[in-house]
């Protein structure tokens, strides 16, 4: 099984590189391959389903990524990707030390619910060292801290027809003339609701910094980084994810990335 996710993981690295050059090159041969209906895109995204499936069939719902000491811990977390949003909400939050954020969960729940982060830091919380693997190609091992998100579905009280968690977000991303657009990304419940999945607002025993994502990110260690949301303003329990972006599940996934970043 070991030889599955390693061959897994270089897969996802060599096609998310590639897609990751799309937005910035501009090249029509990489819009070909990896947009609409190309049978290149077609292939990847059956590959994906593929592998979603093995790793669901193959691996427990709570079986434990690794977890490390703290004297493996080499450096703070690497930033990555947008690392401090000019967003007029979250600017305005920033100012304020986030002392007025709400964690809004609502969608598919019997109880649309917020928090404030002091309420946040006050439910039962998990801590865990464990190791980052973006899809350039790059890890790096950092303590977190925060609620399961389990727990807080289970204060929503989600609805039995619910699927997916979609995280909305604070900061926008530029896609050159299509404009900004709000980012987002998405789970299905099995790893929303897996032990390690936890709303992060402490890294390496001190408060999120505004570069890792603060107030608040999603920690999903069995996937790769791109799924896991930095800035997250709310979450909505869904049934299908058609409603959001290209339908594809994530800001990343439509552009071309996987849906399923399994490791």
């Amino acid at each position: 099984m070991s030889t599955f996710i390693v061959n897994r993981r270089k897969f996802l690295t060599l096609a998310g590189v590639a897609a990751a050059t799309v937005p910035l090159s501009g090249c029509d041969a990489f819009d070909t391959l990896l947009y609409g209906q190309s049978p290149v895109r077609n292939f990847l995204a059956s590959a994906n389903s593929l592998t979603y499936r093995a790793h669901r069939m193959l691996i427990g719902n709570d079986t434990l990524v690794p977890e490390f000491a703290a004297s493996e811990i080499r450096q703070g977390q690497r930033p990555n990707g947008s690392t401090d949003p000019t967003d007029a909400d979250y600017l305005a939050l920033k100012d304020t030390s986030f002392a007025d954020y709400r964690l809004t969960v609502s969608g598919l729940v019997e109880r649309p619910v917020s928090f404030s982060l002091d309420e946040l830091r006050n439910m039962p919380a998990r801590t865990q060292i464990t190791r980052h693997d973006c899809v350039e190609g790059w890890s790096c091992i950092a303590k977190w801290t925060g609620v399961p998100l389990a727990h807080i579905l289970d204060e929503a009280k989600v609805k039995s027809q619910a699927r997916f968690v979609v995280f909305h977000c604070y900061d926008t991303m530029n896609l050159g003339l299509q404009g900004a657009v709000p980012y987002y990304e998405s789970i299905d419940l099995i790893d929303a609701r897996h032990p390690q999945t936890i709303l992060a607002y402490g890294n390496n025993d001190k408060s999120l910094p505004v570069a890792n994502g603060a107030p608040l990110r999603v920690r999903v260690e069995r996937q790769l980084g791109y799924k896991m949301a930095k800035y997250i303003k709310g979450i909505e329990l869904v049934s299908t994810l058609a409603p959001f972006g290209s339908g594809k599940g994530g800001f990343w996934e439509d552009l071309g990335y996987d849906w399923y970043g399994g490791i």
